[in-house]
Parts: C-alpha cells; sequence; structure tokens
C-alpha cells in the first residue's frame, strides 16, 4: 500500500491557492456536510472547541471520500498530542502559539522520527494503514506538512527566523490573538492590527513561506489572498451556524 500523497502540501508548495473552511464543531456529521462543499481544506480544531483526537479520527474518516484536504490544529504545541494527530493519520498539523525559531523547531521535531526527531515510532497506526504502508517510517516526513501560527508581538518580531527552520511548510497569522497581543482585544479590524497582519504576510512571503489566515470578513479575505495568501480560511462552521439561523429567523420576526 502506497503512502498517502498530500495534496495540501503539494499546492502551497506550488503557489496554488487553496481556500478553507474552519470546524470547531465536533461531530463527523457535520465535518461529512462540509466535506462536499468545494473547499481545498478544512481545518479540524482542538484549541478553541471540545474536539480531541477520538472526534478527530472521526472527521479524518468522514472526509476521507471527499476530494478536501484535512489540517488539524492541536490544543497546544505539545510533542504528545502532536504525535497523537499523527498517528490516526493527520498529515497536516497547524500549530498554535509559536513565538521563537526555537519553538518552531520543537513542532519539527514532534513530527520526525528519531535521529531527525523526536517522534515516538509504531508500526500499527491509522497513518500506516496498520501496518500496510512498507516503509512509513523512512518516508513519512515526505507527505508531512507542518505549518506554524503566529500570533503574539513576540511572534512578529521573529517571523524571518521562524520561517527559517527547516521543516517549516508555511506560517499561518491568527488575528484574534495578535490584536489581544497589540493591545486590542476582540478588535481583528483595529487599523493597527489590520496593518501588522498585512506586514507579515509580505514578510512571510519575503522569508520564502506560504503565508495563511483566517478571517470570516470576506472583504479582508479577499485582501490577504491579493497580497499573496496561499492558504485562507475564510470562515468558520459555527458562525455560519450562528449567524445563518439567525438571519433566517430574523425574516419571519419584522
Amino acid at each position: 500500500m502506497e503512502l498517502p500523497v498530500n495534496r495540501f502540501k503539494q499546492a502551497i508548495a506550488a503557489g496554488q491557492s487553496q481556500i478553507g473552511l474552519w470546524c470547531s464543531l465536533p461531530g463527523s456529521y457535520a465535518a461529512e456536510c462540509v466535506a462536499g462543499s468545494g473547499y481545498d481544506w478544512l481545518l479540524f480544531d482542538t484549541e478553541h472547541s471540545p474536539s480531541d483526537p477520538l472526534t478527530v479520527l472521526a472527521q479524518l474518516q468522514a472526509v476521507a471520500p471527499y476530494p478536501v484536504s484535512a489540517v488539524v490544529r492541536p490544543a497546544a504545541n505539545d510533542p504528545v498530542l502532536i504525535k497523537r494527530f499523527l498517528d490516526i493519520g493527520a498529515q497536516t498539523l497547524l500549530i498554535p502559539m509559536v513565538n521563537s525559531a526555537t519553538e518552531a523547531q520543537a513542532a519539527v521535531a514532534a513530527t520526525r522520527y528519531p535521529p531527525r526527531g523526536m517522534r515516538g515510532v509504531s508500526g500499527l497506526t491509522r497513518a500506516t494503514r496498520f501496518g500496510r504502508v512498507a516503509g512509513y517510517a523512512e518516508r513519512a516526513e515526505d507527505a508531512l506538512c507542518l505549518l506554524v501560527q503566529i500570533e503574539t508581538r513576540e511572534a512578529l518580531d521573529r517571523i524571518e527566523e521562524i520561517a527559517a527552520v527547516e521543516g517549516v511548510d508555511g506560517i499561518f497569522v491568527g488575528p484574534a490573538d495578535l490584536a489581544a497581543s497589540l493591545g486590542h482585544v476582540g478588535k481583528t479590524g483595529h487599523p493597527e492590527v489590520v496593518a501588522k497582519v498585512e506586514d507579515a504576510i509580505a514578510r512571510i512571503i519575503a522569508a520564502g513561506k506560504p503565508a495563511g489566515i483566517l478571517t470570516p470578513d470576506a472583504s479582508f479575505a479577499a485582501r490577504c489572498i491579493a497580497l499573496g495568501t496561499l492558504f485562507t480560511a475564510v470562515g468558520i462552521d459555527a458562525g455560519i451556524l450562528a449567524r445563518q439561523s439567525e438571519a433566517l429567523l430574523k425574516g419571519f420576526r419584522k
């Protein structure tokens, strides 16, 4: 059995824009519902949602038949969490709160087997198709994509050193936490936050890495794509459900 190809990794490496949807609802049913909507990638979040490896496993299984790439965000830059998501078959990870080259190096090490890293070895995981992928341990990192998230003032100051870390495949700007770090909590549209985000995108690209972002603001999403983001999440499933259900009711209660 062959090692599955990581289409998302190939696409951003080739400079192809990938439009994504953020999935914070933990159910596999909701994941499958949006899997056929035409997005290039879905982000399964476990940092700001109740999800965990077991719920993500069900989501990965639910979307596997569809032509969409799955990205998983662990709750933290933790080698144990990273190992568990890799073992259940996640090929692309988004690591939150990476503030330095040292932290980026730790994330890379967590995705590599010794001697290049510290990932624990098991030959009977979903990632290995339960031992059916020949040479998985030797070839696994070729199909893994590691994205790191910068979302603090400290991380902004260190974009170039983070981008220089071997094994980092892309850098994602997190506007919400960045706004808080800059003293504008809850105000992602504040002029200083917008300016910092746009500058970060330019610097990431200049450093030779694909840039990404999440923003449900359609006009700002288009602006980020114009600036060069290659993996752009343009909505959140829970937000769509909440706002669209409110809008539907509003039409009947005038």
